[in-house]
């Protein structure tokens, strides 16, 4: 029994080669971090770089100093991230533990990876405000530019990593389709996903084509040509998550490999409800002033892309458990 489930693992997972390009990669994540790193440490010790006088910041030392000590935290998750990604002792931890926290960070970038250089493009032919009026109560303009900079760099480093390492370790799970129709309890799931997905992607499309129903006075008002783009982006997750959840469930993509469907599951799930998520927290905690309040339709459609999410990543965990139980019995 245990050799043969010794032979089906793939044969580099018992070590990940640490190739240039493994070296290079985890470097430039790690260093991608620093920027931002160093700006919360320098907020959290009191210092006021990057933040203009007036700014709203400065009125609630304790809860900044709380915000951006969990922010640190999840940032040099990053680089714990990037070394357990490249070291030996990295293909012993358990999956869950691995898989989790990169699903989050994947989710959480993505949007920032796609969006920010968008919203320049936008912003360079006029159409995204003015930025520097609308960021000057909170924050200089240039933090955005370092900050967002850092993510991306970050999103794609430890994208690439994480690709690598996955490959090494489960590369023999999506070789190819499986043979067979597929489970029902998976099916399920993807339709499930696919009639929730419903509300959240109409509201999002409709914002993103200037329709204002649902949106609060003050969002009303503050929007510009990068609230319409970012809204086209999170239809495009919401779409690309019931995709490939639908090609997961029902096998009907076979004219696509298997790690396109893994990819558009994978990300689609992770910005669609990791930023579902986020966006809840902060309307729960709430804003000054009624105009600033989310509209219940808001609330409820920030809620249905984390049910969205959480059925799609649900359809890939039971598509992968069924593919590596496969490969675990004998031929």
């Amino acid at each position: 029994m245990t050799q043969t489930s010794t032979s089906v693992r793939s044969p580099a997972a018992a070590r990940v080669p640490l190739s240039r390009t493994r070296r290079a990669l985890r470097a430039i994540a790690i260093a991608s971090c620093l920027p931002y790193l160093s700006l919360k440490v320098a907020w959290i010790a009191g210092s006021r770089v990057g933040i203009p006088e007036g700014s709203s910041l400065l009125e609630h030392r304790g809860t900044m100093v709380v915000a951006n000590s969990v922010t640190v935290v999840m940032d040099g998750a990053v680089i714990v991230l990037a070394l357990l990604l490249t070291r030996p002792w990295g293909q012993r931890v358990p999956a869950w533990l691995l898989v989790g926290p990169t699903w989050v960070a994947s989710g959480l970038l993505a949007p920032i990876v796609a969006g920010f250089p968008l919203q320049l493009l936008v912003t360079a032919f006029g159409g995204g405000g003015d930025v520097r009026a609308e960021s000057e109560p909170f924050l200089d303009a240039w933090v955005f530019g370092v900050v967002y900079t850092g993510f991306i760099v970050q999103g794609l480093a430890l994208g690439a990593l994480f690709v690598l390492y996955a490959r090494d370790r489960w590369g023999h799970v999506w070789r190819a389709w499986p043979e067979g129709p597929g489970r029902t309890a998976p099916r399920v799931l993807a339709v499930a996903s696919a009639v929730v997905a419903l509300f959240p992607a109409g509201m999002h499309l409709a914002w993103a084509c200037l329709a204002t129903a649902g949106l609060s006075d003050g969002r009303i008002s503050d929007r510009t040509g990068d609230f319409h783009l970012l809204e086209a982006l999170y239809f495009g997750f919401l779409a690309a998550a019931v995709t490939g959840a639908w090609l997961l469930a029902f096998r009907r993509g076979r004219v696509l490999s298997v790690k396109v469907a893994l990819a558009l599951a994978w990300i689609g799930s992770g910005a669609t409800a990791c930023w579902g998520v986020w966006l809840s927290l902060v309307s729960l905690a709430g804003v000054d002033g009624i105009s600033e309040q989310p509209t219940v339709l808001m609330n409820l459609t920030y809620a249905g892309q984390m049910v969205v999410g959480m059925l799609v990543v649900t359809v890939g965990v039971h598509f992968l458990a069924g593919r590596s139980g496969a490969a675990r019995r004998p031929a």
